[in-house]
């Protein structure tokens, strides 16, 4: 059995830029095809970010992944309803749907770190986790200026720092 989409009908007019009544047009003219598309795309992302990130996302979905799934079914939804290309509307969602095609490759390199989602617990793939304090702490506040005189005499008489191998 596959996960549900990760926006319904209602999640996704709530986020597309397409108009609500093109948007109940359009499942007028072809009941189910906008669901099916949400389930398409979801499958989609899940199969791109699937080997660092636990996929399928459990609810709440992050807000990441549904605004991505957003742009790439309303540039569909247009497309399924028809529009004039130079229409403005037509022009900015295909430049979300790019714009997510190409986050959603981003994500799918770890090693970017762009996105934060939940990482996958059966991979040992690097994404983004959460790290310590980065912090370093002397009980005198001029132990590290001792320190630094110690490293530069160090380097001095080890030749490195002047030049000279």
């Amino acid at each position: 059995m596959t996960s549900p989409a990760y926006l319904d009908l209602a999640a996704f007019r709530a986020l597309s830029t397409m108009p609500g009544p093109d948007i109940d047009r359009l499942e007028t003219l072809a009941p189910g095809w906008i669901d099916k598309q949400l389930l398409r795309f979801s499958r989609r992302i899940d199969a791109q970010i699937g080997k660092q990130y636990a996929r399928p996302f459990i609810t709440p979905y992050p807000e990441t992944v549904t605004g991505w799934l957003a742009d790439l079914v309303t540039w569909r939804a247009y497309r399924k309803r028809g529009v004039d290309p130079l229409d403005r509307a037509m022009v900015d969602a295909r430049a979300d749907f790019d714009q997510a095609i190409a986050e959603i490759e981003q994500a799918a390199k770890s090693d970017t770190g762009l996105f934060e989602l939940p990482l996958s617990s059966s991979s040992d793939a690097q994404g983004i986790t959460r790290s310590g304090p980065l912090a370093y702490t002397e009980a005198s506040p001029y132990v590290w200026k001792d320190r630094q005189i110690d490293d530069g005499i160090a380097e001095d008489c080890s030749g490195r720092g002047t030049g000279d191998t």
